[in-house]
């Protein structure tokens, strides 16, 4: 007896013409059938498609995301939280300090109605005081950047998880079929932490948030491989429905492999963009008046793009600013860094309000971690501040936001949280309620167990909300 006799076949592996036109009539009369089915069918087809719109858990009104990824970690003490006692003290030791204090060199004023402390740094950003929600108590785990970042982003110090945006992406699906759901616009060099920052990782592929280079100077350069230069799109069809099918031959005689689905899911995207992308990331379209508003930099442009992106339905879009780390030199450095997102965020907000979206679009700003309030013992002649996992600020604002609000405090030098304190979960978790979600519910069954955005723990922060 020949073994190989008994093995089964490459051609054992196809459908014959007779079997593929019975399933294909069974399929046409499912389709008829859907029809008659209703809500029924469209929920059925929303499983056989992971990216269809779906409803959260409660109403909630922030629909979309627009996350401004401040990486570097800003220093609160500068930015979003006066602390006129490090003043005072500037130059003397202080105490839990571990160095002399170092007064910031910028002012703060009252802005708005309710009269929430700017810094002079962002002149722009004041006038939408009232619109925004600051919250000053926010404390991570580890002052390191490339950790700090994927665990502001993911939830997670060690295991490889799924990304805020895939997440969101998972739990809402997205409005545009021919975009991805989930994007991050990042500077030419990339990002710290790389792809961990936007991954799906034990998600479906089809989740992953897609990474553009916004420092292309044209559509086609910024994303990668969007057009074939050699085949035509009824070829490129045709190449892609094969690798689907061999694909999930793949999948049935051996095993499903993330990173392999993850790869064909960026090619259909890939495919399905070359057309709707175009579009959506030329600014050139924009009226002249819409363009000056946000201004020329890399970071007017990058915003321009996410509010172009947001208006076509695609759900969550990460814009990169990095350049925050200032451990010398502070009071230039943080003052050219400031101006550089302070007009642009400014007019992301102005013209979300103008298209009536901010209400339900949520904006967030903010870093890793913050900053000390002594001098960074790298040097004093020209000081800047070293890192400070016990307490930062974000902002945030639209979307269910409740403006014009201040959540927790630091202590008088602004070197802990010490009011109200929010941990990564609990931002992650009140994120996330924004959205409709509760943060305990919405899990992804890996490898026996549960597992959420917010690991084992997490409280909303309800005081932010409207």
């Amino acid at each position: 007896m020949n073994p190989l006799e008994h093995q089964a076949q490459l051609p054992d592996l196809f459908l014959t013409r007779r079997q593929w036109l019975s399933r294909f009539g069974m399929g046409m009369g499912a389709v008829g059938l859907a029809s008659m089915l209703g809500d029924e069918a469209r929920a059925a087809a929303n499983d056989l498609n992971p990216l269809a719109p779906k409803n959260p858990h409660f109403p909630a009104k922030a629909k979309r995301v627009i996350h401004i990824f401040a990486q570097g970690a800003p220093s609160h003490v500068d930015t979003w939280d006066p602390k006129p006692a490090l003043t005072k003290n500037d130059g003397k030791s202080i105490s839990g300090g571990n160095g002399v204090a170092f007064g910031s060199p910028f002012k703060f004023t009252k802005q708005g109605r309710s009269g929430i402390e700017f810094s002079e740094v962002f002149p722009n950003l004041a006038k939408h005081a009232d619109s925004m929600a600051v919250v000053r108590s926010l404390h991570t785990d580890i002052p390191a950047h490339d950790v700090a970042t994927v665990f502001m982003n993911t939830g997670s110090l060690r295991l490889a998880k799924p990304s805020l945006g895939a997440w969101t992406l998972y739990g809402l699906g997205t409005e545009n079929q021919n975009m991805p759901g989930f994007i991050s616009l990042r500077p030419g060099g990339g990002a710290p932490g790389g792809a961990q920052n936007y991954q799906a990782a034990f998600l479906p592929g089809v989740f992953q948030g897609s990474s553009i280079n916004t420092q292309a100077q044209s559509v086609d350069q910024m994303i990668e491989n969007i057009r074939n230069n050699y085949l035509a799109p009824k070829e490129q069809r045709r190449q892609l429905d094969l690798v689907h099918q061999l694909n999930a031959i793949h999948s049935q005689n051996l095993q499903k492999d993330a990173q392999l689905e993850a790869r064909i899911e960026s090619f259909e995207m890939a495919y399905k963009m070359q057309t709707a992308a175009t579009d959506a990331f030329d600014i050139s379209k924009e009226p002249e008046n819409i363009r000056s508003i946000y201004g020329s930099s890399a970071q007017g442009k990058q915003l321009l793009i996410a509010r172009r992106l947001v208006e076509r339905g695609v759900r969550f879009v990460q814009v990169w600013a990095s350049g925050w780390d200032h451990h010398n030199d502070l009071a230039d450095r943080l003052r050219q860094k400031a101006g550089e997102i302070d007009g642009p965020a400014a007019a992301l907000l102005t013209d979300l309000k103008q298209r009536g979206m901010l209400d339900n679009t949520l904006v967030i700003w903010g870093g890793e971690f913050g900053r000390k309030p002594t001098r960074d013992k790298n040097g004093n002649d020209d000081p800047g501040r070293d890192h400070n996992n016990r307490a930062f600020s974000h902002w945030l604002a639209g979307g269910g936001v409740k403006g014009g609000t201040v959540w927790g405090a630091t202590d008088e030098f602004g070197g802990s949280a010490v009011k109200d304190k929010v941990h990564i979960h609990d931002y992650h978790a009140t994120l996330l309620a924004l959205m409709g979600f509760d943060h305990e519910k919405l899990t992804y069954r890996y490898n026996g167990r549960d597992f959420r955005l917010t690991d084992n723990f997490g409280k909303v922060v309800k005081g932010i909300i409207a």
